[in-house]
């Protein structure tokens, strides 16, 4: 079974309180989850990558055999591809974490998306949705 990864993870602050929303598909486009959760305190590119590795995980216990992610942010997809040296060593070590993961899979692709994508607009919502709960529990 193949399936498609939609994810976004965002902090407001960089870094601050940080969350991630994933969006997957199947082939014909139909969602089969949604999730969104906030994830403590981290910068953008933290919370980029951990959607990511939720993103997979979830999609290893779908039993999906190939993975095409879609993600918005251009520095972790060129990451991944090689096209870009990781300095962070704490983007390495997430990075080192995907590339254990997708060992579950037969194939993964990775393809940037500009946040115009409805796709990556819904994964967006499930980030801020997190966020805005997790503000109105603190203020309550």
């Amino acid at each position: 079974m193949k399936l498609k990864i939609f994810t976004d993870g965002g902090a407001r602050g960089n870094p601050g309180p940080a969350a991630i929303g994933i969006l997957i598909q199947d082939e014909n486009g139909e969602t089969i989850l949604e999730h969104g959760e906030t994830i403590g305190e981290a910068t953008n590119n933290v919370a980029e990558y951990r959607a990511l590795i939720e993103g997979l995980k979830q999609a290893h216990v779908l039993h999906a055999l190939e993975i095409d992610c879609h993600l918005d942010s251009e520095l972790v997809v060129k990451q991944l591809r090689g096209e870009y040296r990781l300095k962070n060593l704490n983007l390495k070590k997430l990075f080192d974490e995907v590339r254990k993961i997708e060992s579950n899979f037969s194939k993964v692709c990775y393809r940037h998306l500009r946040r115009e994508d409805e796709r990556i607009q819904q994964a967006d919502r499930l980030v801020n949705d997190a966020l805005d709960q997790a503000k109105n529990k603190r203020l309550n």
